[in-house]
């Protein structure tokens, strides 16, 4: 018995890992399943129109030598396997920033290992070694990491550069809506009788597009579970055509997946081949989705439901077109080369009606993957507020924004309205992608020797294969500028001001904030008084410093000489991170004596996370300092700010001290140990009232101020927020009086504050306005 029992203790722990690696096999696997319906749906309807497109115009004519659809077939298999599989698949999807993915990620990754980022505060003050990172190594500095840390040009165009992808992204947000639903659409031609489609195709489309966009503040959650199923039913759908395609029409069709067709392809038609390279590109739109939504899914998942269903599926698809259309040499124009026409006639309105949910689908992922950019480059100063609603309480990543809902919408609908045929819509969207694709590789290549220290020949080998490869499709792209490509400039030129002035002029707030900061000293020659009537309760003075004194305290004191009996003086500062953990998202100091009950605060917030309301909002920031009182003098971190040098020691607060609420319908924390952020707190504000416990072991100094700061928080918190108005100094050059006086202050007028700053009551707040002189 004794043997047996030893022998099933030995083998429990390797029951226990099966156990666990099928558990972790099941949840990739409900994870490949769910990716289907969020990342592939833009993808998974490229079919509708790269032939069409490849074949669109003058550039190309199939002859019936089928050299032209073969060559294009090689270029579309060795495209999607090159630059989707091997590219992002099995490479760019390591490259993730904490989880998250896209063009930004990349950049603030870049902005961890080195020290090139250009946000406000980003020069390494107080708080930022989540952005800068602790994994640093000396020894292994490069050249390039010493260069892109010595010169501010480079760091400028590193983000120019990251900002040119985003833009793109946004620009494509905008026409691959178009593009697909148009496309699917369109097989209304093949459906409907004579030319009765032409005056049905632009209003269903235009419907569906308007529908589409009206329902974004429902959120995707509560349609998300059809997403999947959809997608499913559409793959299945195209790979099952092109089996029947190949077998029943051209079954040699497989010849063409060799390299020597694209030789072949582009012997033969020399320039025309080469601007059809535009048309072809787009198999692989929506590959950048891959890696953009990696924060939703993780690798393997992505990985499995790409290489097992999303790759085989697209292969077949487009091989069994091929084989339909090499049979069939008879049409009157080039026009009607297209996915439907291999579609069997019986067929047609089901595959329509599932093509239209697909395209639906793919562009609601485009459209969420558009949102949450804007919000990233948002929460780090790259582009005005704007009004964020979460719109899933369990999926952080699943946000609507209004505004930007309804200029995608009116943007759509103008391209659609305007071009009012695929070929232009196509030639639109194949540059945004392209040019998305190129920012991605070149980034990439940095990310390569500054982020995994590998050799910089690795890196410039991946720079010089995928590089070629997009170029030569993006110079397809860019000669079609009167065709169509000149629509995702146009707006990327718009957007990429949008974005140049408010970051110029943010940077340009927080230098003139910082050099005009009032001393410590100043402060504490006042006395414990501050030379003013200290009244009771908590005061909360918003600065964008991490040190010093705002000027806007000194301008109220000097105007209002009156203010709180506790003084907080607090930065809610977003770093280039996804999120912060709740550990580290609050650090606590003081500045000057205990008596004096001043205190600064920094609130750590990543560019994923989202931002509590007022309530748990005071509650964790009370228990914070509580926490930190408690623990000051134990410890001895972040007790005395350096008066002669400027800086504080902040402590960062894991655990509040434990608070308990009376006359309200919630502990807020009976234990340090509590996990708070479920608790609901009565609505009824005045109901709630902080008192320390009487069995809190704390001496008789530091239990003084927690009553005090009990006291104060009773009496209730008072917002001060300041109101700046931005204006060039005279003799500033003519181009920056136009952008800080016009362009920046009228972004600054029609934009939203910030996110904390909304759910403030109003009658807590008030507004210290200055004029700043940058």
């Amino acid at each position: 018995m004794d043997l047996e029992a030893a022998h099933g203790a030995a083998a429990a722990p390797g029951k226990q890992r099966r156990r666990r690696a099928r558990e972790s096999w099941g949840a990739s696997l409900l994870l490949a399943y769910q990716s289907l319906g969020v990342v592939y749906g833009d993808v998974a309807t490229s079919p509708l129109y790269v032939y069409k497109s490849a074949f669109a115009g003058d550039d190309i004519q199939h002859s019936a030598g089928n050299e032209e659809i073969y060559g294009v077939l090689s270029f579309v298999f060795w495209t999607l396997t090159l630059i989707s599989l091997v590219k992002y698949v099995l490479i760019v999807l390591r490259a993730d920033d904490g989880g998250e993915g896209g063009t930004f990620a990349l950049y603030s990754l870049i902005c961890r290992h080195v020290r090139a980022g250009l946000l406000p505060g980003g020069g390494g003050g107080a708080g930022d070694e989540l952005a800068v990172g602790g994994r640093r190594d000396a020894r292994a500095m490069s050249r390039l990491r010493a260069m892109l840390e010595r010169y501010r040009v480079l760091q400028r165009l590193l983000l120019l550069f990251a900002l040119l992808g985003t833009c793109m992204v946004i620009g494509d947000g905008v026409l691959t809506p178009a593009v697909s639903v148009y496309s699917a659409v369109s097989g209304l031609e093949l459906s409907m009788e004579h030319e009765h489609h032409k005056y049905v195709q632009l209003p269903v489309t235009c419907a569906i597009l308007i529908g589409l966009f009206a329902l974004q503040h429902y959120g995707t959650h509560r349609v998300g579970f059809i997403f999947a199923p959809i997608v499913c039913v559409w793959l299945l759908c195209i790979s099952a055509i092109g089996v029947y395609n190949i077998v029943h029409w051209n079954h040699h069709v497989y010849r063409a997946l060799s390299p020597y067709y694209m030789y072949q392809f582009l012997k033969k038609t020399q320039t025309g081949g080469w601007m059809s390279l535009g048309g072809i590109l787009l198999c692989v739109t929506g590959s950048e989705a891959m890696y953009a939504d990696l924060g939703h899914f993780s690798q393997s998942s992505i990985k499995i439901a790409f290489m097992s269903v999303v790759y085989p599926a697209l292969v077949l698809a487009y091989m069994g077109q091929a084989a339909y259309i090499s049979q069939h040499h008879s049409f009157e124009n080039a026009y009607h080369i297209g996915f439907y026409v291999s579609v069997p006639e019986k067929l047609r309105w089901p595959v329509l009606v599932i093509a239209i949910l697909a395209a639906v689908v793919g562009s609601q992922a485009v459209i969420t993957g558009t949102f949450s950019i804007i919000k990233q480059c948002s929460s780090l100063s790259c582009f005005p507020g704007v009004k964020i609603v979460h719109t899933s309480s369990t999926v952080h990543g699943q946000i609507y924004i209004p505004e930007i809902n309804w200029i995608l919408m009116i943007l759509c609908l103008a391209v659609t309205l305007g071009f009012r045929n695929t070929k232009h819509l196509a030639n639109a969207q194949g540059l945004a992608v392209i040019t998305v694709m190129l920012v991605t590789t070149c980034l990439m290549s940095l990310v390569i020797v500054l982020c995994w220290n590998k050799s910089i020949f690795l890196a410039l080998g991946f720079l010089i294969f995928f590089g070629t490869i997009e170029v030569l499709y993006f110079s397809a792209s860019l000669v079609k500028f009167h065709e169509g490509a000149w629509v995702p400039i146009t707006l990327s030129f718009i957007f990429m001001i949008v974005m140049c002035v408010w970051h110029y002029g943010t940077i340009k707030k927080y230098e003139f904030d910082f050099q005009n900061k009032v001393s410590v000293n100043w402060l504490l020659n006042l006395g414990p008084s501050l030379g003013i009537v200290r009244v009771r309760g908590i005061g909360l003075i918003h600065t964008e410093l991490v040190s010093g004194i705002p000027a806007i305290f000194s301008h109220f004191v000097t105007n209002l000489p009156a203010f709180h009996q506790v003084l907080v003086f607090l930065c809610v500062k977003s770093v280039p991170v996804p999120h912060v953990q709740p550990e580290e998202r609050f650090l606590v100091g003081r500045i000057g004596p205990k008596e004096y009950r001043l205190y600064r605060v920094i609130v750590r917030y990543g560019y994923r996370d989202v931002q509590k309301d007022d309530i748990e909002f005071e509650k964790d920031l009370v228990s914070s300092i509580a926490e930190f009182i408690r623990s000051g003098d134990s410890h001895h971190n972040g007790v005395l700010e350096d008066t002669d040098k400027s800086c504080e020691k902040l402590s960062s607060i894991s655990n509040g001290i434990p608070l308990w609420m009376e006359d309200g319908e919630v502990d807020a924390s009976a234990s340090p140990h509590k996990e708070t952020d479920t608790q609901i707190i009565s609505p009824n504000r005045k109901k709630a009232r902080f008192v320390l416990p009487k069995n809190a072991q704390v001496d008789s100094e530091v239990r003084r101020e927690l009553q005090e700061l009990m006291d104060a928080r009773e009496a209730g918190m008072s917002f001060i927020l300041g109101h700046s108005y931005m204006k060039a100094k005279s003799g500033s050059s003519f181009i920056k009086r136009i952008v800080i006086n016009f362009f920046y202050e009228f972004l600054r007028r029609n934009s939203r504050g910030p996110s904390y700053a909304a759910t403030i009551p109003h009658a807590s707040t008030l507004e210290v306005g200055m004029v700043y002189q940058v």
